[in-house]
C-alpha cells in the first residue's frame, strides 16, 4: 500500500535524512511537501492531505502540540521525530501513531511506516466493506465519509447537493454537510433512487421539486423554497423525467 507524507522538521540536515531513510528504504512512501514551522506545515496542510505526518517536537514560533491543536479533525497518523524522549508522554495524549528518537534507527522508521500502513488498510477495508456498498444497497440509506468515520444520512432528507470543488455540500431538511467527495460521486451514487443532476453544480432530489420556472435553462424551486438554476443542456433531461 502507498502512503502519503509531509515531513516537519526545522533542522534542513534532519528533514534531508528522514527525506533519504524513506527513499532508500520506506518505497511505498511519497514525500508531499516539507516544512520548517507550524505555519509552514499549516499551509501545506490547506492543499494536501498526507496519510501520515513525519513531525519534530520543538519547532520555531511553536512546537508540535501548538500545530495539532489547531488541526483538530486530522485523519493523518502522527509519527513524532524528536532528539527527547521526555516527550513521550505528551505524544500519548495527542494520539501519536509512533515516537522515533533521533538519530533514527533505520528498523525502527520502517516499522513505523508499517504501523501506519497497517492502520491505513484496516481503515480502507472498512469504507471498503462498509461505505461503499450502503452508497447502493442500503434501502432509502446512503453513508458519507467523515473526519472520523461516516454518517448515515435518510436519502428523503436530502434536498439537493451541490459542487464545491472536490467537496459537496449535501443541504439536508434540516440542516448541511460538507463532504469530501465530488458532486461525480454522489450523481453515480443517488441516481437511482430519484435524483438528477439539473446542473454542473446541482444535483437535486426530485421528489423535492415543486415548480419548474422557464427561462434559458429555466430554473426548479424545492419544497424549501429554495430556487436552483437548471443549465440550458440539462432541461430537456429535467422536462422529460416529469412527463
Amino acid at each position: 500500500m502507498n502512503l502519503t507524507a509531509i515531513i516537519v522538521d526545522d533542522e534542513v540536515n534532519s528533514r534531508a535524512i528522514l527525506r533519504n531513510y524513506l527513499a532508500k528504504y520506506c518505497t511505498t512512501v511519497t514525500i508531499l511537501g516539507e516544512a520548517a514551522s507550524v505555519q509552514e506545515t499549516l499551509e501545506l496542510l490547506k492543499t494536501n492531505t498526507p496519510d501520515m505526518l513525519f513531525l519534530d517536537v520543538e519547532m520555531p514560533y511553536g512546537n508540535a502540540f501548538d500545530l495539532l491543536e489547531q488541526v483538530p479533525d486530522r485523519t493523518f497518523e502522527i509519527v513524532f521525530v524528536t532528539a527527547y524522549d521526555h516527550y513521550a508522554v505528551d505524544a500519548l495524549n495527542a494520539q501519536a501513531t509512533y515516537y522515533l528518537l533521533k538519530p533514527i534507527a533505520i528498523d525502527n522508521l520502517i516499522k513505523a511506516v508499517d504501523h501506519v500502513t497497517h492502520i491505513k488498510k484496516k481503515e480502507e477495508k472498512l469504507l471498503d466493506a462498509v461505505l461503499v456498498p450502503k452508497v447502493t444497497t442500503v434501502e432509502g440509506k446512503i453513508t458519507i465519509p467523515q473526519q472520523d468515520g461516516f454518517e448515515v444520512l435518510q436519502i428523503l432528507d436530502i434536498l439537493y447537493c451541490e459542487a464545491d470543488d472536490n467537496y459537496t455540500k449535501i443541504y439536508l431538511n434540516k440542516g448541511q454537510k460538507l463532504v469530501s467527495k465530488t458532486l461525480k460521486y454522489f450523481e453515480e451514487s443517488l441516481n437511482s433512487h430519484g435524483f438528477l443532476r439539473i446542473h454542473k453544480s446541482y444535483l437535486v432530489n426530485v421528489s423535492k421539486i415543486v415548480r419548474y420556472r422557464k427561462g434559458k435553462g429555466g430554473s426548479v424551486v424545492l419544497s424549501s423554497g429554495k430556487e436552483l438554476a437548471v443549465s440550458s443542456s440539462k432541461k430537456a433531461v429535467l422536462l422529460d423525467y416529469f412527463k
